[in-house]
């Protein structure tokens, strides 16, 4: 039987987040581009490139010209543990919406990549170029097209490209509307603790073999990107109140300028309303439930500590961007929706997809269901050796019928086989999985395993000392 595809005669924009494109240098090398199986490889050669790659002082929306240039979105998971967390590539996301709708890639159907490194504003710009040119391609490919419009796929810091473009850029006439996954509209905490805290992968891990030695601090630090995730809302707990961090004199790690530029940057975002003048639809689509570094706290040694919780309220996340800034968009009352799903996986999450028919054609879907079984809060470690037991972590809200009595277990990279977690009560679930290999292994965590009901964990399995590199 033929796959029902939905009609869309708009043109569709798929924009990764942070590390999610591709980049070359002059000589047309590949210096970040690691998926899959050479993820780990790529770390570590990424870490002896990154004297080349880390940006002058000053740079804000400008270019560094040094002949780095975007040359694809990433096609396979990817990341790099500290600096961006482990995410599922965009080739499933890009072959289900042309497998599902009437979009061809290079048609109706674009993967903008972008330099990453740099500023939202500079991105927006050379987004902006992109579409005007695609778009006027298509509106004249067929008479029927004249009245097309864009609308924008985002991920994560992606969704802030795109609403740059559209609010400050001269966007909102010709977009119909903005879907973000997981865009941190008001920053993230975690962009802040690496500025602070430094980011040196031994730090995540010891005895890790050859990665104790990558040192990424100063990369981290040049960049005006990371800078524009730091979070737009008082986070850091101080003696009466928290406080921007904008309003700490001093927290090392961080450049002053830049943080000053980025809220600007945020403050133009939040007061314009461009887009409500020209109609433009925002959709954020929020995690939910994951366990959050939201705010944080100063140690003795002047490190950042990470606390999940905001003046004691726990509000969750997708483990990465807190709910309260991914569905923090000036003019939309609520988030579209709000899957029980980790950061780097909500592109390829199934209850999304089910959402996106609904967004991007006016076709319903046959068969089409919303998200089902029972929503788990759910916390792995983001790196771990080959070997060692990798926790796992379950919590499920008191509101969930039967939360104390729930069959929860944990499936490794699609197998068949099921390892049921260890019931602590109170709703909370606990176990390891053992026998990890070497590379990125998917963990599916679910209460039952119809796919929409499963939270999906990215873990980055490292060889141990004296290995000889996996994948």
């Amino acid at each position: 039987m033929a796959t029902q595809r939905g009609r869309v005669d708009d043109l569709v924009v798929v924009v990764p987040g942070i590390m999610g494109s591709r980049l070359a240098d002059a000589h047309g090398r590949e210096v970040w581009g690691p998926s899959g199986g050479a993820l780990l490889r790529g770390i570590r050669t990424f870490g002896g490139s990154v004297k080349a790659l880390t940006l002058p002082a000053g740079l804000l929306d400008g270019h560094p010209g040094d002949g780095v240039r975007p040359v694809g979105v990433m096609r396979d998971v990817h990341g790099l543990p500290g600096l961006s967390p482990i995410v599922e590539g965009y080739t499933d996301l890009l072959d289900w919406l042309e497998r599902h709708f009437t979009l061809r890639a290079s048609a109706n159907l674009i993967a903008f990549a972008y330099d990453w490194r740099l500023s939202c504003r500079y991105n927006a710009a050379r987004l902006g170029e992109r579409v005007a040119e695609e778009l006027g391609r298509w509106r004249e490919s067929a008479p029927g097209r004249a009245d097309a419009k864009v609308v924008f796929l985002c991920h994560s810091m992606g969704g802030l490209v795109a609403r740059q473009y559209v609010e400050q850029g001269g966007g909102a006439e010709i977009t119909r509307r903005v879907i973000t996954l997981g865009t941190p509209y008001r920053g993230s905490l975690d962009a802040l603790l690496y500025l602070v805290n430094g980011l040196r992968l031994n730090e995540l891990r010891r005895g890790l073999g050859r990665l104790v030695r990558v040192d990424l601090s100063s990369f981290a630090r040049s960049l005006p990107s990371l800078h524009q995730l730091t979070p737009d809302y008082a986070c850091l707990a101080g003696a009466a109140s928290l406080r921007y961090a904008r309003e700490v004199t001093g927290l090392p790690g961080v450049d002053e300028e830049l943080l000053k530029d980025a809220a600007a940057f945020h403050s133009g975002l939040r007061r314009s309303r461009t887009g409500a003048a020209y109609a433009v639809e925002y959709l954020p689509v929020s995690g939910v439930l994951q366990p959050t570094p939201t705010t944080a706290e100063t140690g003795g040694d002047g490190r950042l500590a990470p606390l999940l919780t905001i003046e004691g309220e726990d509000e969750g996340g997708d483990g990465r961007v807190p709910c309260l800034s991914s569905a923090h968009v000036p003019g939309v009352r609520r988030p579209a929706y709000t899957p029980w799903e980790q950061h780097g996986s909500l592109q390829n999450n199934a209850a999304v997809r089910h959402a996106l028919w609904g967004w991007l054609t006016p076709e319903p879907r046959v068969h089409r269901g919303p998200q089902g079984g029972a929503p788990l809060g759910v916390r792995v470690p983001e790196v771990v050796a080959e070997g060692e037991p990798c926790a796992v972590e379950v919590s499920v809200p008191r509101e969930v019928p039967g939360y104390e009595e729930l069959a929860v277990g944990v499936r490794v990279d699609g197998a068949d086989g099921v390892r049921r977690l260890r019931n602590r009560g109170d709703g909370r679930y606990t176990g390891t999985v053992a026998g990890l290999t070497a590379g990125v292994r998917r963990l599916e965590v679910g209460a039952g395993y119809p796919p929409e009901a499963t939270v999906t964990a990215l873990v980055l399995v490292v060889e141990g000392e004296g290995g000889s590199g996996g994948g």
